[in-house]
Formats: C-alpha cells, sequence, structure tokens
C-alpha cells in the first residue's frame, strides 16, 4: 500500500512534470471586423475539436503548448470560421484575429416560449474591472429581471446566495441590512459597500453604515466576496458587496423604460430610465420614486432617488466616465412594541412625532486606459455630501406616553472625498503566467455629530431649536475628522494549467481624530436640575499595519475547482466607540482597531 510521504512525492513529481512541458505560448487579441470592438467567448480549438482557449472579455486568449507546430479553428456563432497553422520560431506567437459577422436574410421567426434559468446566478471571473477574484469565495447575482426588483425586495434578490443575514425595516427597501458569518446585519455595517467600485457608505472608516443603495431595478450585477476582500478593498469583517449599474444601450441613440408599481398600504413606485449611444458618448439615467404608509400607524415613507452616467471613449485605449447619485427619503417611525404591546396589536404605534431623514450626494469620475493588452490602469475619485437627521420622543421605554413636550434631534453630516488608482498586468516569468494588481487608495473624512432640542410639533423639523427652549442646550456635539492612506498588491501565479496561488498585501495608515463635549444632566425627583456640566473630549488615534493573504485554486475541469484561503482583515474604531453620549459610557484610552 502506497504511503501517504509516497504520494506526496509523486504529487510533487506530477506538478514538475506538468509545469515543465509548457514551452510556447500563443496569445494575441480578438476583434469584430466590423466595429473593432473585442469579441468574448471566441472558442480556439485544434484541428481535432479539443478546446485550447476561450478569450475573455477584453478579446484576449492565451495558450501553452509543448510541441512547435498547431493546427487551430477560431470560432464563435455568428462569425465565419477561421483555420490557421501556428509554427512556433520562438517561445510566444503574437496572433491577432479580426473577425467577420455572417450575413444571411433570415425569414420571420415567432418566438413562443423561452424559459429562463432558475439560477440566475453565477461567479465572477478571475479578472475582472481591473480586480482579482481568483481563490476567493465570491458570487455574481444577476439582478437583470429578478422578480421583486420593483420593492427592492432582498428576500428575492439574495434568495440563491447562501449564509447571509437579512432584515427588512420598511416596505420599499430604503435600506438594506445584510451581513454575512453570523455578524450583525444593521445597515450593512459589517459589508464594504460600493456601487460602481466606489464607496456608497456614510464613511468606510468611522461611520461604515449604509443608508443609500441604489434601487434594484437599475442593477445589472451584484458582485460579492465573503471576508476575503480586506486586501484589495480595505476595512471590512463580511466582506466586498459591489452593486453594478447597467451599461448604456450601444446600439440605440436612446431607449426608455417606463415602470409603475402599486401595492398594500397604498405602496406606489415609479421608475424611469434614459440609455443610449451617440458615437462616442454613451449615458444612462434614471429617476425612482417611493411613496407608501406601511403596514402599521405612523410608517408612511417617501423617497426620490435620481442617478446620471455618462462616460466619453476618447480613443480604443481611454475611457472616461462621470456619475451622479442622489438619494432623498423620509420616513416616520411608529416606536417599538413591548411584548404585550406586540400581543395586544401588532400594528398598534404610539409615537406619532418621530420622523428619520437622509440627504445623499455622491459624485463620482473614472478613467480606463489601456496600456497595452497586457496591461490596463484606472483611477476612481469619489466625493460624498450627505447627511442624516432623526427627530422624535426617545425615551428609553418604548410603552412610555409621547409627552408632547419638545422633542429630541440627532443631526449628522457626512463630507468625504478619495480617489484609488490600480495598475493591472500579465506577464510571465520562469515560465509561469502572472497576474499582478498594484493600487493605492487616499481617503479623506470631515464628519459632524450633534444632539439637542428639536421643535414641539409633529411636522418632519430638524431645524435646532436652541433658541425656542434655552434651559434645553445641545447634549453633544462632535467632529470626527480622519484620514486614510493604503498601498495594497495581490497577485495569481499559474503554477500550471490547473492550480494557481493568490499571495497579496496591504499597507494602512490610518488617523481618527475627535473633538467635542458632551453635556452630563443631573435632576431630583421634582425634575429640577441639580447638576450641569459639560465634558470636553479630544483624541487622536495614530496606526500604521500590514496585511496578508493567500489564497490556492486547483480547477480540476470546467464545472469544478477547490479553493481555500486565508486573509487578515480589520476593522476601523468607529466614532460610536470614541464619541460619549451617555454620561454612563466610559471610553478605553487604549482601544484598538478589530482585527482578525
Amino acid at each position: 500500500m502506497m504511503k501517504l510521504k509516497d504520494f506526496k512525492y509523486y504529487l510533487i513529481l506530477f506538478f514538475i512534470i506538468q509545469t515543465g512541458n509548457a514551452q510556447n505560448t500563443l496569445y494575441g487579441k480578438i476583434t469584430d471586423s466590423n466595429s473593432e470592438g473585442s469579441i468574448e467567448n471566441v472558442l480556439i480549438k485544434n484541428i481535432n475539436g479539443e478546446l485550447l482557449a476561450i478569450s475573455n472579455v477584453n478579446g484576449q486568449y492565451q495558450y501553452n503548448s509543448d510541441i512547435d507546430t498547431i493546427e487551430i479553428v477560431i470560432s464563435k456563432y455568428g462569425y465565419k470560421t477561421i483555420f490557421k497553422k501556428i509554427i512556433f520560431n520562438n517561445n510566444k506567437f503574437n496572433l491577432d484575429i479580426s473577425m467577420e459577422l455572417i450575413n444571411k436574410q433570415l425569414n420571420e421567426v415567432l418566438i413562443v416560449e423561452q424559459k429562463e434559468n432558475i439560477f440566475n446566478q453565477t461567479y465572477i471571473k478571475e479578472i475582472s474591472d481591473n480586480s482579482i477574484f481568483a481563490g476567493k469565495k465570491n458570487e455574481l447575482i444577476i439582478a437583470n429581471n429578478k422578480p421583486g426588483t420593483s420593492s427592492n425586495n432582498p428576500r428575492y434578490m439574495y434568495n440563491q446566495t447562501a449564509s447571509l443575514n437579512i432584515y427588512q425595516t420598511d416596505d420599499a427597501g430604503l435600506q438594506l441590512h445584510i451581513g454575512g458569518r453570523g455578524l450583525d446585519p444593521r445597515r450593512s455595517s459589517n459589508f464594504n459597500i460600493r456601487q460602481n467600485g466606489y464607496d456608497i457608505s456614510a464613511d468606510p472608516l468611522g461611520y461604515p453604515e449604509s443608508y443609500y443603495i441604489p434601487p434594484f431595478e437599475s442593477l445589472d450585477k451584484i458582485q460579492l466576496i465573503r471576508g476575503a476582500a480586506s486586501l484589495q478593498y480595505g476595512t471590512q469583517f463580511g466582506g466586498y458587496i459591489n452593486f453594478k449599474m447597467k451599461e448604456p444601450v450601444k446600439d440605440k441613440k436612446l431607449e426608455i423604460i417606463l415602470r409603475e408599481n402599486i401595492g398594500s398600504n397604498h405602496l406606489y413606485t415609479n421608475f424611469l430610465s434614459l440609455s443610449g449611444s451617440i458615437k462616442d458618448i454613451s449615458y444612462y439615467s434614471f429617476i425612482n420614486t417611493k411613496n407608501g404608509e406601511g403596514f402599521r400607524q405612523n410608517s408612511d415613507f417617501n423617497s426620490i432617488n435620481i442617478f446620471s452616467h455618462f462616460s466619453y471613449d476618447f480613443s480604443k485605449k481611454l475611457n472616461l466616465s462621470f456619475e451622479l447619485t442622489y438619494l432623498d427619503y423620509l420616513a416616520q417611525q411608529p416606536g417599538g412594541l413591548t411584548d404585550n404591546m406586540f400581543n395586544e396589536d401588532i400594528f398598534q404605534s404610539n409615537r406619532n412625532r418621530n420622523w428619520f431623514e437622509v440627504n445623499w450626494l455622491l459624485y463620482n469620475m473614472q478613467a480606463k486606459y489601456s496600456i497595452s493588452g497586457m496591461t490596463h490602469f484606472s483611477i476612481n475619485a469619489f466625493v460624498l455630501d450627505a447627511s442624516r437627521n432623526a427627530i422624535g420622543y426617545r425615551s428609553n421605554r418604548v410603552d412610555d406616553i409621547d409627552s408632547f413636550r419638545e422633542r429630541d434631534i440627532i443631526k449628522s453630516k457626512f463630507d468625504n472625498f478619495g480617489f484609488e488608482t490600480k495598475l493591472i498586468h500579465e506577464y510571465s516569468f520562469i515560465n509561469k503566467d502572472i497576474v499582478s494588481l498594484f493600487g493605492m487608495r487616499l481617503y479623506n473624512g470631515n464628519n459632524a455629530n450633534i444632539q439637542g432640542p428639536g421643535s414641539s410639533g409633529n411636522d418632519p423639523n430638524f431645524d435646532l431649536q436652541t433658541s425656542t427652549y434655552p434651559n434645553y442646550q445641545n447634549q453633544s456635539r462632535y467632529s470626527n475628522p480622519n484620514v486614510n492612506y493604503s498601498i495594497f498588491n495581490e497577485n495569481i501565479i499559474y503554477i500550471n494549467d490547473f492550480m494557481s496561488l493568490t499571495p497579496g498585501l496591504r499597507f494602512e495608515y490610518i488617523q481618527t481624530d475627535t473633538e467635542g463635549f458632551y453635556i452630563d444632566i443631573n435632576t431630583d425627583n421634582a425634575g429640577n436640575v441639580i447638576q450641569n456640566n459639560t465634558v470636553s473630549t479630544e483624541g487622536s488615534r495614530r496606526r500604521m499595519f500590514t496585511l496578508l493573504g493567500l489564497g490556492i485554486s486547483v480547477k480540476v475541469n470546467n464545472w469544478c475547482e477547490f479553493y481555500s484561503n486565508i486573509s487578515q482583515n480589520y476593522r476601523a474604531v468607529t466614532f460610536a466607540d470614541i464619541n460619549i453620549v451617555n454620561p454612563s459610557f466610559i471610553i478605553n484610552p487604549n482601544i484598538k482597531d478589530e482585527n482578525g
């Protein structure tokens, strides 16, 4: 019987033989002879019909061979088949192919029924959008034409994605509460949430909560990485979610889509999108409105979401795009219920003066440049100008009856900007194909929070009323600037045709500051103030560290892959960790970032 250590030596010898055989490399790019655009999923086979390579989204392909002469067949449905004989005079042979469409007059075709695949989900390619996804637990959720998109219903969008924790707090999906690996789903604060590759959360470092998500009707795909995304995307423990918006249509100057939806509890949603391409300019824009009353009393809401994308192709290699995202929504909050109240009437509410407002304005500019067929560069700049406000009677006891005096108000402002650059390069080293990604991120946030007296009315008035209630001073006011500088590198090293390694690292510099005060007020049993102290806090936390990670992937065949990875990650100290808003809180001066 073969011993384990003997098997290990045979396995090592097998890998050496596999990696030593490939001597010659055939590579190139496949384009459309008419549009000169790249063609994806072109099949390159030998004369016996054996599949050698498939072109990627950029039309590029590559095949390693240990023989000096080979006959290949290049084919794709709808294009003329091409036959080529390759004689390798040296180790590399560059063959660029221009394919012609087959033009044929067809009779009328009547489609009676088309059955869609119910598993509307797949996996992200190893290299996509100037990012590396190899050796990671990733999923690509196809958002197009899924049910439940009009109401942003996450139960339908993620119903085939295992191990996610999701809960809903409203009838129209105004916020996404999603968590993974047992982490708290509240406002998706344990995921790195992005839209088209840039941040959309309030502050990825100090306030990593997502008050805005794009409507599902506007999405093409959702990229999801579980856990091991820290090396390329930074702070997170749950993973990485990127909402990919629909691309502008290429074959029309104008396409208009209008959807009107009505539902229970006076739900009404409207989605209008405009898309098209005119020469080198393409665009996609939408406006989405939602109104409803909710299934409980005092739970009305209304929102408007506007998005615009414009891109311009300066050349075949350079593309520049600009995006603007705006969200404004107002929601009435009916308050919580005790167990007794829930058993009596789950629809009841004893809060009719509590309101919540979000105003989100995002700017983004991206430039993508193909230096060569093997080297691509991108830069992504983003700006956030946003706020969230809450007002209401905020008693710790949810069954307390509203006193109808002045309400408590909390106002938060987020002014953040940053940019991220990536360079991805494919090359060969010691007969090994390697893909290397280098990136840099600069981020600056300046965020403020204030808590004080609000009006005594029922309306959503979010103005502070310090002059009306001079005895009710601001309870707290904080300013929280922070900066983040990062450098990261991740690679795919192809050991042979079926095994690859994915090593990487990320260096972080983080500075989190806080400056502000809170009021410590004590009263006697008659409600008279016997203590009114202002407690000031000020501090700055600077830290530098390096994160390491390694992944391995073994592809047995086209439908079976084994992978494993280990990656360090972290979560920076948040504003809630270092701002005192309750006299019973004490901040540990040695508080550190979470790491794992």
